[in-house]
């Protein structure tokens, strides 16, 4: 997988397309050899039907062609184990002896042709090369999809630093497994990015991912958007209901911020986790849920559980795989690749011809703590990209926050000084933490109405709950 963007397609199979012929008629084997690597391909040649299945079983083989009428195996049994070993092979059968009822048998199994002996060599050599040059044809179109599909998947999970190589790692390991994953980080450190990798990455990632955010919704209606509810069980349900565990069948379904979720919903996904089955709400019907869970959040998992606001067999069930996500300011090597990468994205978005960063401007951008982490210094670049009339980025562009200049503000009074002055900026924290205490209070402690009360975004307000350390 590439560091920096994104990964690198896997080299193509340059070996010459293999054939294994199977006949009990040595003379049958040598000419179909003699013919078919003229043509290029690389022959192997079977006896019978079990020597057959011990080559199969030891060397990947693109096409079959095989004698329906061996004293062992049939050909058509040799097929059927083929076709156990490798679903995409191709089979050809041939025989002397036609009988509607194998060539009906051979060409259920997958068999993509039927020959009698004796047969024309041209046609042979005609109906390989088409099945061959499909087989090649179809493999590169798959290939192709997946490459594309997981390039959009990892084109903003951009780093070098080794803590984003031990996560690029571990994604690749544990992909293609169907274990529950747990990622951690603040916000901003791209949870939702890195579920979109697994995913993508993963057995299941022709089938959905849904996504569900557990902390910005009420109880009773994150329990319909998640398991779906029948006609009638509430005032407005005028009609059934899927769930996104049902629109995510077989695929992923990603909970991001998992420690927000209540008591209640708590202990109803976790019977989901231990027995894969749950209810629509209002309903009776028991439904199964195939699903690879991927949960998140920024909070400490452990402390909750301390304070008796998680479960802990829960947690157990979700902590299966975790997977760390550094914050900004721990991985600065990686700041630079990040701008440069946001700062082509608005450039093009808004056909403005920005294509550098002044040096003043990116270290202004490595120093910067980073409390919002990616989220914010995307903002950041939209927004000096938005402004900047020159091409390239320079310090005036960027907030004054970055550029380490405090907010204008009304002038203190000349009395308001002590004469033996104070620190400011524990001053303006305990002005600020009391502000977010009152909002949270008069919102009764939901989240985002405190934040709207502010006029603030619901993570920036999050992130300074737990700054403060309030509930």
């Amino acid at each position: 997988m590439s560091t920096a963007a994104q990964p690198v397609a896997p080299a193509t199979d340059r070996r010459p397309p293999r054939i294994l012929v199977v006949d009990d008629e040595r003379s049958m084997r040598e000419l179909l050899a003699i013919v078919l690597r003229r043509e290029g391909y690389e022959v192997l040649l079977a006896e019978n039907g079990r020597a057959a299945v011990d080559l199969l079983e030891r060397e990947p083989v693109d096409l079959l062609i095989s004698d329906i009428k061996m004293p062992d195996l049939s050909g058509v049994e040799v097929l059927r184990a083929a076709k156990n070993i490798d679903k995409d092979i191709l089979g050809i059968m041939i025989t002397a002896f036609a009988s509607t009822d194998s060539a009906v048998e051979a060409m259920r199994l997958g068999a993509c042709d039927y020959l009698s002996k004796p047969f024309d060599i041209d046609l042979l050599k005609m109906k390989v090369r088409e099945k061959i040059e499909n087989r090649q044809l179809r493999q590169e179109n798959l290939l192709l999809k997946r490459t594309l599909g997981l390039s959009h998947q990892f084109s903003n999970i951009i780093g070098r630093s080794e803590a984003m190589l031990s996560v690029f790692k571990m994604i690749e390991t544990v992909a293609r497994t169907n274990s529950t994953i747990l990622l951690t980080g603040e916000s901003g450190t791209g949870k939702g990015l890195v579920a979109q990798a697994v995913h993508f990455h993963s057995l299941r990632r022709d089938k959905p991912m849904v996504s569900l955010n557990c902390g910005a919704m009420p109880e009773a209606l994150l329990e319909s958007e998640l398991f779906g509810h029948m006609r009638g069980a509430y005032t407005s349900a005028d009609s059934n209901k899927k769930g996104l565990l049902e629109v995510a069948e077989r695929g992923t379904i990603f909970l991001d911020e998992i420690g927000e979720m209540s008591a209640v919903m708590q202990v109803k996904l976790l019977r989901v986790l231990q027995e894969r089955r749950f209810r629509r709400v209002g309903g009776l019907e028991e439904l199964t849920a195939d699903i690879r869970v991927i949960a998140a959040t920024n909070q400490d998992l452990t402390r909750l559980i301390a304070e008796g606001r998680f479960r802990e067999d829960l947690f157990y069930r979700i902590n299966v795989i975790p997977i760390a996500l550094p914050p900004l300011r721990e991985r600065r090597e990686d700041i630079a690749l990040l701008a440069d990468h946001f700062l082509a994205k608005y450039a093009e978005q808004m056909d403005k011809p920005i294509t550098a960063i002044s040096h003043e401007a990116m270290e202004l951008l490595v120093q910067h703590e980073w409390p919002g982490n990616i989220r914010e210094l995307e903002n950041v670049l939209e927004r000096a990209v938005a402004l900047e009339s020159t091409p390239t980025i320079l310090p005036d562009s960027l907030p004054p926050s970055i550029r380490g200049e405090a907010p204008r503000a009304a002038s203190a009074p000349a009395d308001g000084l002590p004469e033996s002055g104070f620190d400011l900026e524990a001053h303006v924290k305990e002005i600020e933490r009391g502000y977010i205490a009152e909002a949270l209070k008069r919102a009764g402690g939901v989240q985002v109405k405190a934040a709207d009360l502010l006029g603030m975004s619901f993570r920036s307000f999050r992130y300074y709950v737990k700054k403060y350390n309030l509930r």
